[in-house]
Parts: C-alpha cells; sequence; structure tokens
C-alpha cells in the first residue's frame, strides 16, 4: 500500500459512478486500512448500510486524514452536493434548522465516504415525516466497571419486556462496548412522545435488574451498571446507523445482530475485514427490519401508571438543550446538594 494519496479511482455502485481521491490515504495506522478499504468496505456491506439510513436525514462524522487526525460532524448538506442525493429540513431544539443530506442509494454512502466520513448518524425519521420518529432506539451503554456482556444480560430482559409489550426489537454492537435495539414504529408520536417511552423502558429494566442498570442521568450516580441512555431519543441526539465504521484503532463496525447471537459474540469479531465476510454468508440480518411497525401505546400506557405511582417525573435533558417543559433541575445532585 502505498504512502502517498495515490491516483483518484472510480467506484461503481448500482449503475453509479462515484470518484474516490486519493485513496490510499491510510485511514486505520494501526491496521493498516486505507481511504479505499473504507469505501470498498461499504461496497460490500450496500444493501444493509442503504436500507440503515435509507430517506434519513443525517450527520455525517468526518475524518478526513484517518482517526489519529482531526474529525468534525457535518450536519449540514455540503454545498457541492450532487443533485441525486435528496435533503429533507430538519429544525434543531434551538430552533435553527439545516438541510441534511439523506441517501436513498450505495453511491450516496461512497460519496460522503470520499469526504473522510467514517460513521454515519440518521435521524429516527424520514425525509417525508421529520417531526414524527419511526424508531425507538434504546441504547444499553456500559459504565466503567461493565462490560459487553452486562450489557447483553440487560438487552435479555429487554428482549421479554419487549415481548410481553408486543414490540420486536433488533439487535446490534455499537461499535464501542455497547449495545443498540432500534424497535421500528408507526410515526405517529413526537420527539418528546418517544422519548418518555425510551425512560418508560430504562426505568422498567431498572426495577426488574437492580443494582445492574440504571437511568441515572448524572455520572456520579450511575455506579457500576448499565446506562439506558434515554437522551439519545431526543431531537438532534443521533445513534451510529448499523454497518457504520467507528473511529477506533482496531476499526470496528456497528454490526446488526439476531437475539440468538448476543451470547456467543464480543464487539471485536466485527470490523472493516471480518464484517464484509459475514455479510457475503448471512446478508443483512435486519433485511426485514423496516416490515412492521408497532404501537406506542402500551408503553404510553405504562409511563402514565408509572407518574400515578411515583408522581410525574420527567429526567435531565442533554445540556446543550433549552429548558424543557416539566423538566427537573439540571444540576448536578452533589452541586444541589452544596448549594443548599
Amino acid at each position: 500500500m502505498g504512502s502517498g494519496a495515490g491516483q483518484a479511482v472510480e467506484l461503481e455502485a448500482d449503475g453509479r459512478t462515484v470518484r474516490l481521491s486519493s485513496p490510499d490515504k491510510v485511514y486505520f495506522p494501526e491496521r493498516g486500512f486505507t481511504k479505499l478499504d473504507v469505501a470498498r468496505y461499504y461496497l460490500a456491506v450496500a444493501p444493509g448500510i442503504t436500507r440503515a439510513l435509507r430517506d434519513r436525514p443525517t450527520t455525517l462524522e468526518r475524518f478526513p486524514d484517518g482517526v489519529e487526525g482531526e474529525s468534525f460532524f457535518q450536519k449540514r448538506a455540503p454545498k457541492n452536493l450532487p443533485n441525486w442525493i435528496p435533503t429533507a429540513r430538519i429544525d434543531f431544539p434551538s430552533g435553527r434548522s439545516a438541510d441534511e443530506i439523506c441517501p436513498t442509494e450505495p453511491a450516496a454512502v461512497l460519496w460522503a465516504a470520499n469526504l473522510g466520513c467514517l460513521t454515519f448518524h440518521p435521524w429516527p425519521v424520514r425525509r417525508g415525516r421529520t417531526d414524527h420518529p419511526d424508531e425507538l432506539r434504546i441504547d444499553l451503554d456500559p459504565q466503567p466497571g461493565t462490560d459487553f456482556a452486562d450489557a447483553v444480560r440487560a438487552a435479555h430482559e429487554l428482549h421479554a419486556f419487549l415481548d410481553e409489550q408486543g414490540l420486536v426489537g433488533w439487535p446490534k454492537t455499537s461499535g464501542g462496548r455497547g449495545l443498540h435495539v432500534f424497535v421500528p414504529i408507526e410515526p405517529r408520536w413526537t420527539f418528546t412522545e418517544v422519548r418518555r417511552c425510551a425512560i418508560t423502558v430504562g426505568r422498567e429494566l431498572e426495577r426488574r435488574m437492580p443494582g445492574r442498570v440504571t437511568t441515572a442521568w448524572w455520572k456520579e450516580e450511575r455506579g457500576e451498571r448499565i446506562f439506558v441512555d434515554y437522551n439519545q431519543t431526543a431531537r438532534d441526539r443521533t445513534i451510529a446507523s448499523a454497518y457504520s465504521v467507528r473511529p477506533h484503532p482496531h476499526a470496528p463496525v456497528s454490526a446488526p445482530l439476531r437475539w440468538d447471537e448476543l451470547d456467543a459474540v464480543t464487539p471485536r469479531d466485527f470490523d472493516l475485514a471480518t464484517m464484509p465476510v459475514r455479510y457475503a454468508e448471512l446478508g443483512d440480518v435486519h433485511a426485514d427490519m423496516d416490515e412492521n411497525r408497532y404501537s406506542l401505546e402500551g408503553l404510553l400506557d405504562l409511563a402514565d401508571r408509572h407518574d400515578q405511582d411515583h408522581g410525574p417525573s420527567d429526567m435531565p435533558y442533554p445540556p446543550d438543550y433549552p429548558k424543557m417543559p416539566g423538566e427537573p433541575k439540571r444540576v448536578q445532585p452533589s452541586r444541589a446538594r452544596r448549594e443548599k
């Protein structure tokens, strides 16, 4: 592999040609993977990554000089966007808005990869209904002292709970140490309502797995538990898509899984080299994800019952959000005690 940038190459995806500049640029020094390797990876999983992103406003996490260089999140569609990549107008909590790209074909993924995009962060909405999520996303995030095996235990409990609710979740590795579970939903509810459902799921897991799971927003209160990060469902919060490459030295990817695989895998099993082999063998194990959409009415009823038992209890929003109606004080508990 050359150390220089090399001559541009042209790659074809579904009949569309995409130019890749500096194909020999090394993006993952530890493994020697180049920009071309990243593009070829996305070609190998093209139907899967396209399904995960299709028609979704998508933020690009770009690493123009590879994982050891500077990176940035690009929300607004670049000025040189090809006319065959659609966009959608999305509104941020601040009141500002932006046009984000909405990939509809594999060539859009390659076009972004040419800009140094490793990780794709799609909104849980489609460009036709940008205020109504069509996925409930549950983020099981291991805290210090816990690991992937703890996230798997929480995921099994989550699976049982979703079954009881008549909901179907689709698990994937985060590409880090955690797990994500996506539930396809009817796009009838607001971001606030969907977030309320994520809080309800987290509280139910907390109740079923005392000492193992937490919804505590403040790190000082989480302990050695799996944190259900309900704020990943707040407007303008996104989760790396299935098949996205993650910016760690060993080039891991977010891997869609079947429930019966959870106990037999580790996050390091899935990377730029191994995922194409798995994909060639199994295809997209989440290919049927969009065939059925589910109602949140059961979870919202449970949220109402929680409120009756414990009093209305919204949870803190991320620090960059405007104050939200019904939200508790956004101050660290230890600081609040000191200030009394």
